[in-house]
This record gives C-alpha cells, sequence and structure tokens, in this order.
C-alpha cells in the first residue's frame, strides 16, 4: 500500500483549471476534482462537461469526488468519460451497490464516500464492491474548513475492514489535510490524501504535494 497524493482544484482559480492543474501535475498521482450541484451540498462547482475538458487536455489521471444527488444517474457517465475514479456519496444512493457495479463497469475504480456524520457502519457492506472509502474530515460543500481528529476513529475502523478483506482496497481522507495533519491521516491507516487549500495556497503548489507525501509515508512506515 503506497502514499497516493489527489491534490483538489477546489481552492485552485478555476477559470485556469487547465493551468491550475499543470502546476501540480508532476508531483501528484491524480487530480482531486469536487462535483458539486448546490443540491446535496450547498455550493455549485462543475459538472460532466468540465470533467470531460479536464480529461481530454490533462495526462494525470481524474480522481472524481461526486458530491450529487442520484448518483445512479450520473455516477456511471464520469466513468465512461474516463475518469480513473470515481467517488460517490452513500448518503445520496438509494442503491449504493448498483452504483458501485455501474461505475466498475464503465471502466473507473469506485469510491464510497461518508459525511462527519455517518458512521462506518453504513459503507461496512459495500468493501466488496469498492476499491477505495472516501472519509471526510470536514462537513463536505467548501475548502478551507477546520480538520476534524474525530473522524480518525472512522479511518481506522475502516482500514481495518479493508485490511481483513485482503483486497487492495485504498483509504481516501479529504478535507483540511495539510502540514499539521496529514501524519496523523497516515497513522490512522489512510493511503489517499486530498489536499486543497495547502496545496493552492502555498507559493509552489508542487512542491507542497511532495513535501505531504513525504510527511505521510514517514508515518505509515
Amino acid at each position: 500500500m503506497g502514499v497516493l497524493m489527489s491534490p483538489s482544484v477546489l481552492d485552485c482559480d478555476l477559470t485556469r483549471l487547465h493551468d491550475e492543474i499543470s502546476r501540480v501535475s508532476d508531483a501528484a498521482d491524480m487530480i482531486h476534482l469536487d462535483v458539486m450541484d448546490n443540491h446535496f451540498v450547498p455550493n455549485l462547482t462543475f459538472g460532466l462537461p468540465i470533467v470531460r475538458k479536464v480529461i481530454s487536455e490533462c495526462s494525470i489521471p481524474a480522481d472524481c469526488h461526486l458530491m450529487i444527488d442520484d448518483p445512479e444517474r450520473w455516477a456511471p457517465e464520469y466513468a465512461e468519460a474516463g475518469a480513473y475514479s470515481v467517488t460517490f456519496h452513500v448518503e445520496a444512493a438509494t442503491d449504493p451497490i448498483r452504483v458501485a457495479r455501474d461505475i466498475r463497469a464503465a471502466g473507473a475504480r469506485c469510491g464510497v464516500a461518508v459525511k462527519p456524520g455517518t458512521s462506518a457502519n453504513a459503507i461496512e457492506d459495500l468493501i466488496p464492491f469498492v476499491d477505495m472509502v472516501l472519509v471526510m474530515t470536514v462537513e463536505p460543500g467548501f475548502g478551507g474548513q477546520s480538520f476534524m481528529a474525530d473522524q480518525m476513529a472512522k479511518v481506522s475502523t475502516i482500514r481495518s475492514w479493508v485490511n481483513k478483506s485482503g483486497a487492495d482496497i485504498w483509504v481516501q481522507v479529504d478535507g483540511g489535510v495539510g502540514p499539521t495533519t496529514i501524519e496523523q491521516c497516515a497513522e490512522a491507516g489512510a493511503n489517499v490524501f486530498v489536499a486543497g487549500s495547502a496545496v493552492y495556497r502555498a507559493p509552489d503548489p508542487a512542491a507542497m504535494v511532495t513535501a505531504l507525501r513525504s510527511m505521510a509515508e514517514l508515518s505509515s512506515a
């Protein structure tokens, strides 16, 4: 299980999205695309047309986090568009197993996400059907929020289930991840790290991605 870095574009200049992604593409493993519909979360970012454009123009794989209603309808289309990983929220799905199967059938890795207020138990039965579990360490919707350290117990629980399964399932954290928090995320069992404001508010975003990776690797060794 290696450390993977997936910087989020939520805090970058979205009017220059291609250029902003290029600033971190040599240092990151994926680019985290936050898709918000102003229904499931109280914010609006971008949707499928923009994601298609990013995928067609950028060499770095797309890690799509769908903070949207009706993932049954929309999630497979992001996989069909060429996303490397597509994550939906268990709270938004009426049939999460179907969503997971459809994402995989469309050619992408499948992730399932849980909000801070959602118990890990909500996704335990989904472990055999997904390739990644995303634990939100802030309330989804806006960048720059304070990290919720109490979510580390959830990360540890999910990591134990993943290890017991024997499958190659990643554990991702998203929200408030930066130099002062990434080590505890790695110690709890996360191996995929989403950092937005910590990366794009740094003078050198690529250097920050590299520094965060080193911190996580030391803590997970």
